[in-house]
């Protein structure tokens, strides 16, 4: 078996749940997946480190796969609030200690968090507002933090700081953004300094408050 200590137990293999056990996959780390679907379990024995079927609202089939073992978990159950909130109940109560699961809802969210959910995941809102704020604007990537307040972004840059250094421009005083990196056609990204000229095709970082990001990425 996988070391527990260094794996990360995911739980439910849906489109959000095997999505995450892939890309961890991808990323090196060892997963176990816990499926009750029978035909998930085939579908995905092989691509993961260990996928076994069980039922994970029964604490003790958890524990008799070692859930309890393991640092991190995911629960991606979304088809089922009452199972995503018992299987999140037991990984809490068998000591896990990162668990992250994902809600459907607010309420479902808050429910995750009384009972233990260290990390409360909304993928299809979080989904929903990045297309928003990438269709409306010139953002090109869009990542929210402190729920929402604050985001990174990459984007081309508007036309008046194109020819101009960063210094010259004054991006930071004008708009209250900060353009923390660049990359430009051929070259790798690299740190934005004061002396940086912004081109045309450049691609830039910029960090900042959503609304400010907003006002500077909407500019044509």
């Amino acid at each position: 078996m996988a070391n527990e200590h260094t794996s990360i137990l995911v739980i439910g293999l849906g489109r959000f749940g095997s999505s995450t056990a892939a890309t961890l996959a991808k990323l090196g780390r060892e997963v176990m997946a816990i499926e009750h679907s029978a035909e998930l379990v085939k579908d995905w024995s092989g691509k993961l480190t260990h996928v076994v079927e069980a039922d994970a609202t029964n604490i003790d089939a958890l524990r008799q796969v070692g859930a309890g073992d393991f640092s991190a978990a995911v629960v991606g159950i979304g088809t089922s609030i009452e199972d995503s909130v018992l299987t999140t109940a037991n990984l809490v109560d068998l000591g896990v200690g990162q668990v992250w699961a994902k809600a459907i809802s607010p309420s479902h969210g808050k429910i995750l968090h009384r009972i233990g959910a260290h990390h409360v995941l909304y993928p299809e809102s979080d989904a929903g507002r990045r297309v928003a704020h990438l269709v409306s604007s010139r953002m090109m990537e869009y990542i929210e933090f402190d729920e929402g307040h604050f985001a990174v972004v990459k984007m081309r840059p508007p036309r008046e700081i194109q020819g101009f250094t960063l210094s010259e421009s004054g991006v930071r005083d004008k708009y209250g953004v900060t353009i923390v990196g660049i990359k430009s056609p051929g070259r790798d990204f690299t740190y934005a300094e004061p002396t940086t000229r912004v081109g045309k095709q450049d691609l830039l970082i910029v960090a900042g408050h959503v609304e400010l990001l907003g006002r500077f990425a909407g500019r044509p």
